[in-house]
């Protein structure tokens, strides 16, 4: 039985891989499983690791009846009958990538999506999310000292560097950890007390922004008290403030008759609106981590920003992580996407304009749809712990020479897009977007 892990090619910074050597040399010395690796001059685990490991380094991954990569791969590339595991992005409807979906359909490929391998509570068991939150967090703290340096006020953050410039997420900790010792002893400038960062999502991706904020001494503050949190006399110049918002906190119902229903939210989030605006001046730094589709209500709006500016209301919010990164999407003025060399723009609300890097009028924004690739060490191999116990049940689908779906885990069957080129059941709505692609 063969397995194949492609080259990564949507960006020059993708140095990620589903699967680390060590866990090629288990698949074969446990399973009897080879593994086809694509040769790759940026991948964080090089070629010579692979070939020690045991893998068949090589650009012809036709022998394998499963194959496996990180992001969207070009509508060239993919061979006929096979099965792909990968990040589609599609579940969305997301129009750029139905043509790859289409080309796949007519190969009559097999799909299955990392982001829809489920359990049977919903609760996403293969993902980036922590690694993305970890690298948002420092990416908008880089932000942060910059922007301030840049007012000439002197910060601890300055010294913060973007994440790929670190050699490890260790390395990382380590320095936070002093930046946080040097807040202890020596406090924040006046001028940006009270210095709070805002999470809004708890899940993974929160998780992972939370864990390098509190490598610094933070107090932790309700929603509520943010709002009343600017009027107090005892105000610490030696933490940061830390507040995560839950649905609750950030939408409301639209019929004033209803109270909020989390289930309900979920299952018609049209019914909701958003009463994010009112926290919005109190925060400095802002991490979005939620997942959001186009029925959901946005949180940040480039109305509520231009009003902020034109009735002069004191506003502190200076940086947005959106670790989300859907344009247009819960962040409206995430208009695009950022790279890791230049991970920031500047927002006008006034001119409703950007300008690249952190000079300029305005809001600046973090706004990255694959942040993990900036620790891609630590980020694949957290992946591939996990994938690798997959992999076997897989291919036990795969022993008639064709993927019987019922022979996969039922958390597979989740993710399950494609069989032989038809939508599943559960995927059946992505017609409609198929139908869209050629508008584009």
């Amino acid at each position: 039985m063969k397995i194949g892990i492609r080259r990564e090619d949507k960006s020059r910074w993708e140095r990620r891989v589903p699967l680390i050597p060590e866990h090629v040399t288990l698949l074969k010395e446990k399973y009897n499983i080879e593994t086809v690796v694509q040769p790759s001059s940026i991948r964080v685990f090089t070629d010579a690791e692979y070939d020690k490991a045991g893998a068949i380094v090589s650009e012809d991954l036709s022998d394998c009846s499963v194959i496996f990569g990180v992001k969207e791969i070009p509508t060239s590339k993919f061979l006929p009958l096979k099965t792909y595991v990968f990040f589609s992005h599609v579940i969305k409807g997301q129009l750029y990538n139905m043509p790859m979906l289409q080309q796949m359909m007519d190969l009559k490929c097999n799909l299955v999506d990392y982001e829809r391998i489920v359990d049977e509570r919903g609760r996403r068991l293969i993902f980036f999310g922590r690694h993305a939150g970890l690298a948002g967090m420092i990416d908008a703290l880089w932000a942060y000292g910059q922007r301030l340096k840049l007012d000439t006020i002197q910060n601890p953050f300055s010294t913060i560097k973007k994440a790929y410039e670190y050699h490890s997420l260790e390395e990382i900790k380590a320095h936070f950890i002093k930046i946080g010792e040097k807040i202890s002893s020596n406090g924040l400038p006046d001028s940006v007390l009270p210095l709070v960062v805002g999470f809004t999502g708890y899940g993974n991706v929160s998780k992972g922004a939370q864990e390098m904020l509190n490598c610094f001494p933070v107090i932790e503050i309700s929603p509520q008290e943010l709002l009343t949190l600017h009027t107090k006399k005892d105000i610490s110049k030696h933490h940061i403030y830390k507040v995560v918002f839950k649905e609750i906190d950030i939408v409301k119902s639209k019929d004033k008759r209803q109270n909020f229903e989390l289930q309900d939210y979920f299952d018609h989030p049209e019914k909701y609106e958003s009463q994010f605006a009112h926290y919005i001046p109190y925060i400095t730094l802002l991490m979005n981590c939620i997942y959001w589709s186009p029925k959901s209500p946005r949180l940040v709006t480039k109305a509520d920003l231009k009003r902020f500016v034109i009735t002069k209301e004191p506003i502190k919010l200076q940086i947005i992580g959106d670790v989300s990164c859907d344009i247009g999407g819960s962040i409206e003025i995430t208009v695009k996407v950022t790279e890791p060399d230049v991970p920031t723009f500047v927002y006008n609300p006034l001119t409703d304009t950007i300008v690249d890097g952190i000079e300029g009028e305005g809001i600046v924004v973090v706004a990255r749809d694959n942040l993990p690739c900036e620790i891609p060490r630590e980020s694949s191999t957290s992946f591939s712990e996990t994938l690798i116990n997959f992999i076997p049940q897989i291919l036990s689908a795969h022993l008639s020479g064709t993927l019987d779906p019922l022979e996969l885990p039922v958390e597979i069957q989740h993710g399950l897009i494609l069989h032989e080129g038809i939508l599943t059941k559960d995927f059946k709505y992505i017609e409609k977007f198929l139908k869209r692609k050629d508008t584009l």
